[in-house]
């Protein structure tokens, strides 16, 4: 067989998209709640905190990060969503 008859699937059984895809606005405030906690975690110098205090607050703001754009996501889509059927609405009307 030549690799051009072999068929490529994916069969793993999993997504293949990142971790965050799919945790929706709830899991997007909870990153941020987490990521803040890690920040002050850093602040006070508690157990397990990185020896260079840069690299804790680094990571605490990528967690951060994530969640802001998680939840912006989320809310700008419920807002076109939510435009999108106020806009259905007023063409049925006029019909």
């Amino acid at each position: 067989m030549t690799g051009k008859e072999v068929e490529h699937d994916d069969e793993r059984g999993h997504d293949l998209g990142p971790w965050w895809a799919g945790i929706g606005t709830w899991g997007a405030v909870a990153l941020i709640v987490i990521g803040g906690l890690a920040a002050a975690w850093v602040f006070f110098r508690l157990p397990g905190t990185p020896g260079e205090s840069a690299t804790g607050y680094y990571q605490a703001a990528k967690i951060v990060a994530i969640g802001l754009v998680i939840a912006g996501s989320a809310l700008l889509g419920r807002r076109r969503a939510r435009a999108a059927a106020t806009e259905e609405t007023t063409e049925a009307e006029r019909v």
